[in-house]
Protein backbone atom coordinates (compact mmCIF):
# COMPACT_ATOMS: atom_id res chain seq x y z
CA UNK A 1 0.00 0.00 0.00
CA UNK A 2 3.18 2.00 0.97
CA UNK A 3 4.99 1.36 -2.11
CA UNK A 4 1.43 2.03 -4.17
CA UNK A 5 1.13 5.67 -2.53
CA UNK A 6 4.47 6.52 -3.22
CA UNK A 7 4.37 5.53 -7.25
CA UNK A 8 1.23 7.63 -7.46
CA UNK A 9 2.68 10.59 -6.07
CA UNK A 10 6.09 10.31 -8.45
CA UNK A 11 3.49 9.43 -11.57
CA UNK A 12 1.41 12.75 -10.54
CA UNK A 13 4.90 14.94 -9.69
CA UNK A 14 6.29 13.25 -13.34
CA UNK A 15 2.79 13.99 -15.16
CA UNK A 16 3.13 17.75 -13.95
CA UNK A 17 6.34 17.99 -15.22
CA UNK A 18 5.62 16.56 -18.85
CA UNK A 19 2.68 18.83 -18.89
CA UNK A 20 4.03 22.06 -17.94
CA UNK A 21 7.11 21.15 -20.23
CA UNK A 22 4.31 20.51 -23.33
CA UNK A 23 2.55 23.77 -22.22
CA UNK A 24 5.76 25.88 -22.71
CA UNK A 25 7.22 24.02 -25.43
CA UNK A 26 9.85 22.43 -24.04
CA UNK A 27 8.48 19.11 -25.67
CA UNK A 28 6.89 20.08 -29.01
CA UNK A 29 4.11 18.24 -30.97
CA UNK A 30 5.40 15.15 -32.35
CA UNK A 31 8.17 14.68 -30.15
CA UNK A 32 8.43 11.08 -28.61
CA UNK A 33 8.13 10.49 -24.45
CA UNK A 34 10.80 8.04 -24.35
CA UNK A 35 10.38 6.32 -21.03
CA UNK A 36 13.82 5.30 -19.95
CA UNK A 37 14.94 9.01 -21.12
CA UNK A 38 12.15 10.66 -18.58
CA UNK A 39 12.88 8.42 -15.66
CA UNK A 40 16.61 8.98 -16.10
CA UNK A 41 15.90 12.92 -16.94
CA UNK A 42 13.50 12.87 -13.01
CA UNK A 43 15.39 10.70 -11.42
CA UNK A 44 12.75 8.28 -10.79
CA UNK A 45 11.70 4.15 -12.44
CA UNK A 46 9.85 3.63 -15.37
CA UNK A 47 7.00 3.06 -13.49
CA UNK A 48 5.57 6.14 -12.66
CA UNK A 49 6.88 7.64 -16.03
CA UNK A 50 4.51 4.91 -17.40
CA UNK A 51 1.33 6.22 -15.36
CA UNK A 52 1.96 9.77 -16.16
CA UNK A 53 1.88 9.08 -19.77
CA UNK A 54 -1.06 7.23 -19.83
CA UNK A 55 -3.08 10.32 -17.65
CA UNK A 56 -1.45 12.86 -20.30
CA UNK A 57 -3.01 10.61 -23.45
CA UNK A 58 -6.26 10.82 -21.24
CA UNK A 59 -5.83 14.46 -21.00
CA UNK A 60 -5.57 14.62 -24.86
CA UNK A 61 -2.66 16.09 -25.16
CA UNK A 62 0.02 12.83 -25.62
CA UNK A 63 -0.83 9.68 -28.17
CA UNK A 64 0.26 6.38 -27.34
CA UNK A 65 0.02 3.31 -29.73
CA UNK A 66 0.67 -0.28 -29.84
CA UNK A 67 4.31 -1.10 -30.56
CA UNK A 68 5.47 2.35 -30.89
CA UNK A 69 7.03 5.53 -28.77
CA UNK A 70 4.09 7.59 -26.92
CA UNK A 71 4.48 11.59 -28.87
CA UNK A 72 2.92 14.90 -27.86
CA UNK A 73 -0.28 15.00 -29.57
CA UNK A 74 -0.10 17.35 -33.05
CA UNK A 75 -3.40 19.46 -33.13
CA UNK A 76 -5.06 20.23 -36.31
CA UNK A 77 -6.87 23.31 -37.85
CA UNK A 78 -10.07 20.97 -37.22
CA UNK A 79 -9.17 19.68 -33.37
CA UNK A 80 -8.80 23.48 -32.55
CA UNK A 81 -12.33 24.53 -34.54
CA UNK A 82 -14.49 21.52 -32.40
CA UNK A 83 -12.34 22.52 -29.46
CA UNK A 84 -13.78 25.64 -29.82
CA UNK A 85 -17.16 25.40 -30.10
CA UNK A 86 -17.16 23.41 -26.96
CA UNK A 87 -15.61 25.63 -25.43
CA UNK A 88 -17.73 28.71 -26.20
CA UNK A 89 -20.82 26.87 -24.97
CA UNK A 90 -19.22 25.78 -21.87
CA UNK A 91 -17.72 29.20 -20.81
CA UNK A 92 -20.57 31.73 -21.80
CA UNK A 93 -22.69 29.20 -19.33
CA UNK A 94 -19.54 29.37 -16.75
CA UNK A 95 -19.09 33.09 -16.60
CA UNK A 96 -23.16 33.68 -16.70
CA UNK A 97 -23.88 31.67 -13.70
CA UNK A 98 -20.35 33.12 -12.08
CA UNK A 99 -22.12 36.68 -12.55
CA UNK A 100 -25.14 35.37 -11.03
CA UNK A 101 -23.81 33.66 -8.20
CA UNK A 102 -21.20 35.01 -7.12
CA UNK A 103 -20.00 38.21 -4.42
CA UNK A 104 -18.15 40.67 -4.00
CA UNK A 105 -15.03 38.26 -3.00
CA UNK A 106 -15.38 36.32 -5.72
CA UNK A 107 -15.07 39.35 -7.96
CA UNK A 108 -12.14 40.30 -6.20
CA UNK A 109 -10.27 37.11 -6.73
CA UNK A 110 -11.15 37.93 -10.50
CA UNK A 111 -9.96 41.27 -10.38
CA UNK A 112 -6.65 40.20 -8.60
CA UNK A 113 -5.23 37.16 -11.33
CA UNK A 114 -6.13 40.13 -14.13
CA UNK A 115 -3.86 42.36 -11.76
CA UNK A 116 -1.69 39.91 -11.99
CA UNK A 117 -1.69 38.96 -15.54
CA UNK A 118 -1.45 42.43 -16.44
CA UNK A 119 2.16 42.69 -14.39
CA UNK A 120 3.35 40.08 -15.49
CA UNK A 121 2.77 41.15 -19.27
CA UNK A 122 4.34 44.66 -18.40
CA UNK A 123 7.40 42.68 -17.36
CA UNK A 124 8.06 40.40 -20.59
CA UNK A 125 6.80 37.52 -18.14
CA UNK A 126 4.93 35.66 -21.05
CA UNK A 127 4.85 32.28 -19.42
CA UNK A 128 3.10 33.87 -16.10
CA UNK A 129 0.71 36.15 -18.26
CA UNK A 130 -0.71 32.97 -20.27
CA UNK A 131 -1.18 31.31 -16.75
CA UNK A 132 -2.94 33.94 -15.21
CA UNK A 133 -4.88 34.11 -18.38
CA UNK A 134 -5.97 30.58 -17.71
CA UNK A 135 -6.64 31.03 -14.52
CA UNK A 136 -8.86 33.45 -15.07
CA UNK A 137 -11.31 31.43 -17.13
CA UNK A 138 -10.60 28.42 -14.33
CA UNK A 139 -11.90 30.55 -12.13
CA UNK A 140 -15.15 31.48 -13.68
CA UNK A 141 -15.90 28.27 -13.79
CA UNK A 142 -15.33 27.67 -10.16
CA UNK A 143 -17.25 30.94 -9.40
CA UNK A 144 -20.40 29.26 -11.20
CA UNK A 145 -20.50 27.15 -8.31
CA UNK A 146 -22.04 23.99 -10.59
CA UNK A 147 -20.39 20.66 -10.15
CA UNK A 148 -21.11 19.06 -13.36
CA UNK A 149 -20.29 21.86 -15.57
CA UNK A 150 -16.63 21.78 -13.42
CA UNK A 151 -16.36 18.55 -14.27
CA UNK A 152 -16.81 19.07 -17.78
CA UNK A 153 -14.11 22.02 -18.10
CA UNK A 154 -11.64 18.87 -16.12
CA UNK A 155 -11.85 17.20 -18.65
CA UNK A 156 -10.85 19.55 -21.17
CA UNK A 157 -8.70 22.07 -19.56
CA UNK A 158 -5.14 20.69 -20.38
CA UNK A 159 -6.28 20.60 -24.17
CA UNK A 160 -7.79 24.06 -23.78
CA UNK A 161 -4.88 25.53 -21.98
CA UNK A 162 -2.25 24.23 -24.83
CA UNK A 163 -4.40 25.20 -27.74
CA UNK A 164 -5.11 28.55 -26.66
CA UNK A 165 -2.64 29.35 -24.15
CA UNK A 166 -0.38 30.38 -26.18
CA UNK A 167 -0.96 33.55 -27.37
CA UNK A 168 1.20 36.63 -27.85
CA UNK A 169 -1.35 39.35 -26.96
CA UNK A 170 -0.61 39.87 -23.46
CA UNK A 171 -1.86 43.64 -23.23
CA UNK A 172 -4.72 42.51 -24.92
CA UNK A 173 -5.63 40.19 -23.55
CA UNK A 174 -5.36 41.28 -20.24
CA UNK A 175 -7.43 44.45 -21.35
CA UNK A 176 -9.99 41.77 -22.57
CA UNK A 177 -10.53 40.43 -19.34
CA UNK A 178 -10.56 44.05 -17.72
CA UNK A 179 -13.84 44.48 -19.46
CA UNK A 180 -15.15 41.22 -19.03
CA UNK A 181 -14.80 41.31 -15.29
CA UNK A 182 -16.16 45.23 -15.61
CA UNK A 183 -19.62 43.76 -17.48
CA UNK A 184 -19.68 41.20 -14.78
CA UNK A 185 -19.39 43.37 -11.80
CA UNK A 186 -23.01 45.42 -13.64
CA UNK A 187 -24.36 42.06 -13.51
CA UNK A 188 -25.28 42.53 -18.02
CA UNK A 189 -25.65 39.30 -18.54
CA UNK A 190 -26.72 39.82 -22.49
CA UNK A 191 -23.92 41.66 -23.10
CA UNK A 192 -21.91 38.95 -21.76
CA UNK A 193 -23.72 36.01 -23.53
CA UNK A 194 -22.30 38.17 -27.07
CA UNK A 195 -19.55 39.18 -25.34
CA UNK A 196 -17.78 35.86 -23.95
CA UNK A 197 -18.32 34.34 -27.34
CA UNK A 198 -16.67 36.81 -29.57
CA UNK A 199 -13.59 37.08 -26.66
CA UNK A 200 -13.42 33.22 -26.97
CA UNK A 201 -13.54 33.61 -31.26
CA UNK A 202 -10.75 36.33 -31.41
CA UNK A 203 -8.60 33.77 -29.60
CA UNK A 204 -9.55 30.90 -31.49
CA UNK A 205 -9.10 33.07 -34.90
CA UNK A 206 -5.22 33.66 -33.35
CA UNK A 207 -4.28 30.35 -32.11
CA UNK A 208 -5.67 28.80 -35.94
CA UNK A 209 -3.50 31.66 -37.05
CA UNK A 210 -0.18 30.16 -35.19
CA UNK A 211 -1.19 26.58 -36.17
CA UNK A 212 -1.16 27.18 -39.54
CA UNK A 213 2.20 29.31 -39.26
CA UNK A 214 4.33 25.86 -37.21
CA UNK A 215 2.28 23.59 -39.76
CA UNK A 216 4.05 25.53 -42.37
CA UNK A 217 7.34 26.07 -41.37
CA UNK A 218 7.51 22.06 -40.13
CA UNK A 219 7.02 21.49 -44.43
Amino acid sequence: MVLERETGLESSRVADALREDIMLGRREPGSRLIERDIAAELHVSRLPVREAIKALVAEGIVISTPRSWAVVREFSVQDLQDFAEVRSAVETLAFVLATQRTDDAGFARLEAIVDEEDAAAASGDAAASRAASAMFHITAVELAHNAMLSELAASLITRLRWLFGQHDELAEMTAAHREILAVMRRRDIETLKTMIPAHLAAGRASAEERLRARQGDAR
